[in-house]
């Protein structure tokens, strides 16, 4: 029986594109690259933010050139993480009904700790109370130990839980922690693209129909 539903973040709870995409290109824009398109972005996204500049800038720079430009990010997504950021539609009632069941429910992400937790503090805090992201310690997706120190947290294992995230890197995070992981499709990837990775749980059309596996 699952009592434990884990959440990926961005592109699963959260639609973060707009604001993503607009600190990735105010920062190439100051330093004079040449800007991305939000479906370029969106096919960058998931594997934490160094990893979506990089891929932003190119090969052209040098690291202390990067890193430069990356900090202009950081600094710039910070001030406007809050834009436009907000819960899919559907996600708030999923929550609900989730937490009417006595389900517990955690959120793992590919972003700094301390960004897990003040998103899941402005939008979810009535409703998960365990968010862990990268730090010192947790080693990001797809390395299991946020899912597990999640789980671990709320008292609960891998064989009463399910894991939900939108990407490639959610599905073989559900796999390294012995999860089932039902991927959805209003997320970062396109349908076609999720259907090929092997042995998913289960593809979500809506957060509603998560309720169905449970």
């Amino acid at each position: 029986m699952i009592r434990t539903v884990v959440f990926d973040l961005d592109g699963t709870l959260l639609d973060t594109l707009g604001d993503l995409a607009a600190s990735v290109n105010f920062a190439l824009r100051q330093h004079q690259l040449p800007l991305r398109t939000v479906a370029e972005i969106r096919l960058f996204l998931g594997n934490g933010i160094r990893t979506l500049m990089r891929k932003s800038v190119g090969d052209a720079l040098g690291e202390e050139e990067f890193e430069a430009v990356f900090q202009t990010f950081r600094t710039h997504y910070v001030a406007h993480c809050l834009d436009t950021t907000a819960p899919y539609p559907g996600i708030l009632s999923l929550l609900d009904e989730l937490q009417r069941r006595g389900i517990q429910m955690a959120i793992v992400s590919n972003k700094l700790h301390p960004a897990v937790q003040e998103l899941n503090e402005r939008f979810f805090s009535h409703y998960i109370h365990s968010a862990v992201g990268e730090s010192a310690t947790v080693r990001r997706k797809p390395n299991p130990d946020a899912v597990l120190a999640a789980l671990k947290e709320l008292g609960s294992s891998p064989v009463e839980a399910i894991y939900v995230g939108d990407s490639e890197v959610d599905w073989e995070t559900a796999q390294r922690a012995g999860l089932p992981c039902a991927l959805v499709l209003w997320g970062f990837r396109d349908e076609d693209y999720l259907r090929q990775l092997p042995g998913a749980a289960c593809f979500l059309r809506q957060p509603a129909d998560l309720l169905s596996y449970l």
